[in-house]
């Protein structure tokens, strides 16, 4: 399953949503870094939320910005927004819909 390619729009308003639900980090990268009990954590959350906002280790801007492409394409998301230490991450859940009318996408039921 490839991550679904966002346009600026869409990422502005999932940016929007992410306000407005007042998201609090779900998950939070430790200085230990990426294990397989903590991939298997955000694979859950955004399974369930499909929007996760995570707090990553307080590193330099570059190394931020490659632990989140990282993460992204391990779990197949699109980085949504990174401001500090704390990026969101978004995948569709197909299952759900849950940002698909938001998005403005076909929902799974109707692609069938």
């Amino acid at each position: 399953m490839d991550e679904m390619e966002l346009s600026n729009a869409q990422i502005k308003r999932l940016r929007g949503e992410g306000h407005r639900l007042k998201l609090k980090p779900v998950v939070t990268i430790g200085q230990k870094g990426l294990g397989e009990n903590l991939h298997n954590e955000i694979e859950m959350a955004l399974n369930h939320h499909e929007l996760l906002k995570l707090r990553i280790p307080g590193d330099d801007k570059s190394g931020k910005r490659e632990l989140a492409k990282l993460l992204c394409e391990h779990h197949q998301a699109n980085l949504v927004e990174a401001i500090g230490n704390v990026i969101v991450i978004y995948r569709c859940n197909p299952e759900t819909d849950r940002f698909t009318k938001l998005l403005g996408l076909a929902t799974y039921s109707e692609s069938r």
